[in-house]
């Protein structure tokens, strides 16, 4: 079996091949394109395939590790993303938890959240901490929430509402409306997501899935079309942040798994170099 392993950085991409029976690896390095990273990695594999005088069609899968969602997070470069929450939880975001870094630093600033106030629109609804239904979810109020989103062009929207975690049934009735009135929109439920109580983390958690799955979509087309017509007919397999590997499609879906994707592949290698030693 011969695997490829493809990470890039901001100024290198970083390539290898591994024959998994014969124990050879070949090793290749070339410039980053930042602004359009596939290049680099499709580029890169061509030239590693010739160094190691192995056809593309030979290779039976890619690992990458990739930045492009934590950059689109540390750059504010993801999707307008629009928050729809419960009647009253408009401001979980801001809240937060009253950790801090710093206990007594009185001049310490909360980063801004990746949603700002003006898109984040509330519904009538309620859920108790049981999952029973204490106020029904009006429709015509996520219509409504969706109205505002829609005037401000969103790309992107979360919904998170108060106790989903212990019955996402309103959840998925407000996607069930999304979908109705605007059917390309792309949509995270925060029950999909981190189906866990603590409104702030589920919240969070939601809004960072849909901030930057449309540019990891985008990302992800364009890097299988491209290994495609290079000639690697294999899965793609991406780096998640804890180490371990998921599929595009699902990095596409769950794209918070794989914002910490780039720096996981350091530690795993250093473990198991360490290990050995």
């Amino acid at each position: 079996m011969i695997v490829a392993g493809v990470d890039i950085g901001g100024t290198f991409t970083d390539l290898m091949l591994y024959d998994t029976e014969s124990g050879e690896v070949v090793v290749h390095k070339v410039r980053s394109t930042p602004g359009e990273p596939e290049r680099a990695m499709i580029d890169g594999l061509d030239e590693l395939c010739r160094q190691a005088r192995r056809r593309p069609d030979e290779v039976d899968a890619v690992y990458h590790g990739t930045t492009v969602a934590t950059n689109a997070i540390i750059e504010r470069k993801g999707a307008r993303t629009g928050l729809i929450t419960t009647r009253g939880f408009r401001d979980v975001l801001e809240l937060r938890r009253i950790r801090i870094p710093k206990l007594y630093d009185l001049e310490w600033e909360k980063p801004e959240p990746l949603v700002p106030r003006y898109l984040r629109v509330e519904v009538d609804e309620r859920m108790t901490h049981k999952g029973e239904v204490f106020k029904k979810i009006n429709e015509d109020s996520v219509r409504d929430a969706m109205a505002i989103l829609t005037r401000h062009g969103v790309e992107s929207v979360a919904v998170s509402l108060i106790n989903a975690y212990a019955n996402p049934a309103h959840e998925q009735a407000v996607r069930e409306v999304l979908r109705e009135v605007s059917p390309d929109l792309h949509v995270t439920l925060s029950s999909d997501v981190l189906p866990e109580m603590r409104e702030y983390e589920r919240t969070s958690t939601a809004v960072i899935n849909a901030y930057v799955m449309p540019v990891m979509k985008r990302y992800v087309a364009s890097l299988e079309g491209g290994l495609r017509k290079a000639g690697f007919g294999v899965p793609l397999l991406l780096m998640q942040s804890n180490g371990g590997t998921m599929s595009a499609e699902l990095a596409c879906e769950t794209p918070m798994h794989v914002v910490e994707s780039g720096p996981a592949a350091g530690v795993i290698a250093a473990h198991h170099l360490a290990r050995k030693a």
